[in-house]
């Protein structure tokens, strides 16, 4: 596959060889090999970007990409032919030499489209959890019932297991996703005078399931060249980001912003020259915002809840399994396995599987609700579904009155986890980070008991834990997001929203609004006494706000879309506050204003800061003095870390996790970093600016945990990094300026752990390596793991770890 030669590099680096003796050898081509030798240099950096970033790659992308390295590949046949030309034929020189021009012009207008680097595509899974912390939870979460190994190594296995039973069960149960993929494909592929067709059914009935298999369709995708986009639109969408994307694609410029002015007189011209193009809309709620979403000359498909009959012609209704697919896939959630075994009472399991009424998501959520329970627990359940189905009400709210059933199964405090799902955005990943520092803070649990709880829902189908795979050991190939089906999110919220408003212990904004609810103005008069409050809305002014007070709120999440935020007045009334999660869901970053609120947080513990502008600190900032963890994820600095006279210990003295993901702009640390003595694990990812480390990183006595993940520009690490006694695992992977590793690396007595995966220049090893007495792993590449092999018999316990090339793309996809 062309593409896979393309990420792998392999192509470009033969070519630039080639190139480099064309101009060496051939008058009439040395200048176009010279101006391709710069151009493809240019292009190797961002080849390692989109591989090693974690972006998500949209369909049309890879389409790109594959047409690109199809251009490389006709260039490498071309520069053969060049240094197999005779000097003697000028003729067929001067041809070979403007073909090379071409060549130079084709490479010079997909890097013109490239760059800049950050914009290749909108990064969803970050890296959030650390070596040590991932060891620790082995060894206290050993003993669950979960299997043999680790719980991350079981949760893994879980998801892969998952996904092969549900592609093998659409073939041995899925009758109906079959018949209701071909009655779709019919209207996609065979109806061209169809532009706009659908596909319709109650939540959780499978709808995008059977959307996702579509794509997924041999036949669909060689009709459309495999230019299929996936966009899943939601109750509260960004219009105008979705129809610059949808338009962009048409064009094959995925970089239209949401402020581009589609030009109208060339929608109907395109429409008719265009390839041919899918567009698939998912979860659909609104007819004013599907009209906007359609554009000429491509066919739509439109996944809803409703029909639209004014705008689709043809609307496929997803129908409800049958009695023998329901049994089917209810026994494997139950039982794990298609059948009903022999101790079960059949009689009784067909009863439970009845009252679900042919629901994918119910049958999956009851059946592991149900596993490993006693006859009699079953039997209640039952009883309870049955007094669930009151006729009058439509059939999604009895979803919900049965899903309820599973929920009030869990124990209190899980129970409670999982209604906090219900504050996260519909329709978007829920980092783990950010949800397992809101169950610590609210529920005064520890992190291993957060993430006990995060797998007992994964394994009852009340979340879904999604990994997304990289090149290394499982600290790194593992990285871990959660989402949520609609239904269930709707539960959440269903349960939570209980009770008089001002009593709840969630305040929630179940969608974007423009402002916030009429109902919290009425009710405003009194205090909230919720512990959760969170807002979804676009842009807040100062005038937008009105007076609320929070006693009890101990979590505030801030969800909006917008260039610039007024940060809410009432933060000064929550004298609980102790996780604050601001995220700007804009394709710009976003000025925040009013930061004197962080006056009044004494009690703050946690701090999450998303795709904003982080302000200038000044004389009068306010210590944060309780603050533990701080994470910084696509934020612009704008030199305020370059600030002489910032002194970071005085404004968080207690601070012992410090995460900086994706930040573009930050060009080194300030030094006043190294006297950050509570400092226990330092992260700076992605942060491809970041040229240079403080020389006095080594003071920082406490820390445990050191990562420094796929910042291409840095070059040395301190020499004073020897001085980290404590220091427990290093990961310098992707570090591909990183020449070598300190001379005085051994005197680093507690190191456990390195990762130097991906670091190509580290040709040899310090003498003293063979000192780490504590090292017990080590991730590096083929080229080097033999530099280990001599440390090895000095170090009889060492586990070097060689890290595979893999071009597989799979990761990308959702």
């Amino acid at each position: 596959m062309a593409v896979t030669d393309l990420f792998a590099g392999e192509i470009a680096t033969e070519l630039m060889k080639m190139l480099l003796t064309i101009s060496r050898k051939s008058c009439l081509c040395r200048s176009s090999a010279e101006q391709l030798i710069s151009s493809i240099g240019e292009l190797l950096p961002i080849i390692e970007e989109i591989k090693y970033s974690g972006v998500e790659l949209p369909a049309h992308r890879q389409f790109q990409l594959d047409r690109f390295s199809e251009a490389l590949r006709d260039g490498l046949e071309l520069s053969h032919k060049v240094l197999a030309s005779p000097r003697w034929n000028v003729y067929k020189n001067l041809q070979l030499a403007r073909k090379m021009e071409r060549l130079d012009k084709t490479v010079s207008r997909f890097l013109a489209g490239l760059v800049p680097v950050h914009v290749l595509a909108d990064v969803h899974n970050m890296r959030f959890e650390s070596a040590e912390r991932f060891d620790r939870l082995e060894r206290k979460l050993g003993a669950m019932a979960i299997g043999g190994g680790g719980w991350v190594e079981e949760a893994v296995k879980r998801v892969e297991e998952e996904e092969r039973w549900r592609e093998s069960s659409l073939v041995s149960f899925g009758v109906a996703l079959d018949l209701g993929k071909k009655k779709v494909k019919e209207t996609v592929v065979e109806r061209d005078d169809l532009g706009v067709v659908g596909i319709c059914g109650i939540g959780g009935s499978g709808k995008t399931t059977l959307a996702r298999e579509l794509c997924r369709d041999d036949q669909v995708r060689s009709y459309f060249n495999n230019r299929i986009l996936f966009l899943t639109v939601s109750q509260s969408p960004n219009v105008e980001q979705l129809r610059a994307k949808i338009w962009g694609y048409i064009m094959g410029n995925e970089y239209l912003g949401a402020n581009y002015l589609i030009p109208q007189y060339n929608l109907q011209y395109q429409g008719k020259i265009g390839a041919r193009t899918l567009v698939v809309l998912d979860d659909v709620w609104s007819l004013s915002v599907l009209e906007r979403l359609i554009f000429p000359g491509c066919k739509i498909l439109v996944v809803s809840r409703f029909k639209f009959p004014s705008v689709i012609k043809a609307t496929y209704e997803v129908e409800l399994l049958t009695e023998d697919e329901s049994l089917s896939l209810f026994c494997h959630s139950a039982f794990g396995q298609k059948s009903i075994p022999p101790p079960a009472n059949e009689n009784l399991v067909k009863q439970v599987v009845s009252e679900c009424k042919g629901l994918p998501l119910a049958l999956k959520v009851i059946g592991a609700s149900l596993r490993d329970q006693s006859e009699m627990f079953w039997a209640s359940a039952k009883n309870r579904l049955s007094r669930g189905e009151p006729v009058s009400e439509p059939h999604e709210n009895q979803l919900l009155e049965r899903m309820a059933i599973s929920v009030g199964f869990l124990s209190n405090r899980v129970r409670e986890c999982f209604l906090d799902l219900g504050s996260f955005p519909e329709d978007r990943k829920i980092p783990l980070d950010i949800l397992i520092s809101i169950w610590v803070q609210m529920h005064d649990i520890d992190e291993e008991e957060a993430f006990a709880i995060l797998v007992e829902l994964s394994e009852k189908n009340l979340l879904t834990l999604v990994k997304d795979e990289r090149a290394g050991d499982m600290y790194s190939s593992c990285l871990f997001s959660v989402t949520q089906h609609d239904v269930l999110r709707d539960l959440a919220l269903h349960s939570s929203n209980q009770g008089h408003i001002n009593e709840r212990r969630r305040l929630l904004m179940p969608r974007r609004e423009a402002e916030l609810p009429k109902e919290w103005e009425r009710n405003s008069d009194q205090p909230f006494n919720c512990q959760i409050v969170s807002i979804h809305t676009g842009e807040m002014r100062e005038k937008d706000w009105f007076h609320m007070d929070f006693p009890k709120a101990e979590v505030l999440i801030l969800n909006f879309s917008s260039k610039e935020y007024f940060l809410p007045p009432f933060i000064e009334n929550m004298p609980k506050l102790r996780a604050l999660i601001v995220i700007n869901h804009s394709t710009a970053n976003a000025a925040l204003q009013n930061f004197s609120v962080f006056t009044n947080l004494a009690n703050l513990r946690s701090l999450w800061l998303e795709k904003v502008t982080i302000p200038q600190f000044s004389e009068n900032s306010v210590p944060l003095k309780n603050l533990r963890k701080m994470s910084i994820v696509l934020c612009k600095f704008n030199s305020c870390l370059g600030q002489s006279d910032i002194e970071l210990p005085e404004l968080f003295p207690c601070l012992s996790e410090l995460t900086i993901d994706h930040c573009d702009d930050l060009v080194e640390l300030p030094s006043s970093i190294c006297g950050m003595h509570s400092l226990k694990t330092l992260s700076v990812t992605n942060c491809h600016g970041l040229s240079e480390l403080p020389a006095d990183l080594g003071k920082l006595e406490n820390l445990l945990i050191l990562r420094l993940y796929a910042c291409p520009n840095l070059k040395t690490l301190p020499r004073g990094i020897y001085k980290l006694d404590r220091l427990k695992y290093l990961d310098i992977s992707q570090c591909v300026n990183v020449a070598c590793l300190p001379e005085g690396i051994g005197k680093l007595e507690s190191l456990e752990k390195i990762d130097m995966s991906e670091c190509s220049q580290i040709m040899n090893l310090p003498k003293s390596a063979a000192s780490l007495q504590s090292l017990r792993h080590v991730v590096c590449d083929e080229d080097v793991s033999w530099l280990w092999r001599d440390v090895e018999k000095a170090i009889p316990d060492l586990h070097i770890q060689v890290v595979e090339k893999s071009f597989n793309l799979d990761w990308l996809n959702e």
